[in-house]
Formats: structure tokens, sequence, C-alpha cells
């Protein structure tokens, strides 16, 4: 059984930054297409990023590009979410995804078939 556990959110004032991890066990971490999610109470799950098995495709949400990045160490078992400029509107609760199936990235939550619990980011204005 594959288990995610997300780690490093927190409350930052805007335009500071944060980095977000996902470590992974229990399955083959090299061969799973990683995806970030992030929600907010009310409202739909949303893709914020992904990253193919081996780290050269990369996709994000259109209001994150240029801001957030993801990477992946394979050797760690760890898919990270750099955070830059960040902005009251990124405040949500953030979870890491990982499937094994999938070919390259996806912006569909259900195309995920593990999901870490989540940790919660807040931004102050």
């Amino acid at each position: 059984q594959v288990q995610l556990v997300e780690s490093g959110g927190g409350l930052v004032q805007a335009g500071g930054s944060l980095r977000l991890s996902c470590a992974t066990s229990g399955g083959t971490f090299s061969t799973y297409v990683m995806g970030w999610f992030r929600q907010t109470p009310g409202k739909e799950r949303e893709f914020v990023a992904a990253i193919s098995r081996s780290g050269r495709i990369i996709t994000y949400f259109d209001s994150v590009k240029g801001r957030f990045t993801i990477s992946r160490d394979n050797a760690k078992n760890t898919v990270y979410l750099q955070m830059n400029s960040l902005k009251p509107e990124d405040t949500a609760v953030y979870y890491c995804a990982a499937d094994y199936g999938l070919v390259r990235p996806s912006v569909l939550g259900r195309d995920y078939d593990y999901w870490g619990q989540g940790t919660q980011v807040t931004v102050s204005s």
C-alpha cells in the first residue's frame, strides 16, 4: 500500500515562500506520476502541478506558473512544491497524489489512485 505524507505547510505573509514536501513509502516511487492539488472549503479540488516519472514532463495550473516549481528526488522518494510570491488566494489545503498507471502527468484528480492527508497553507495579506 502506497502512503503519502505531506509536510511544509504553514502561515506566511503575501509575497513569501514555502516549500512543501511529500514523502512516499510502500511503492516504487520512480514508477509513479506525482501531482499536487489544493482545496478550500466549499470549493472543488483544484489542480496545481504534476510531474512525470523521470521529471522531464511538468505541467502547471495557469495561476501558479512562474511562481511554483514542482520537482522530485527519486532517490529520496519525495516530491516537492516550491511556492514563491505567495498570494492570499493560494490559501488552501494542499494534497499530493500519485498514480502508477499514468503515462504522463494528468490535471484530473480522478486519475490519481493515492493521496496524502494534506497540509494547510495560509497566506495572509
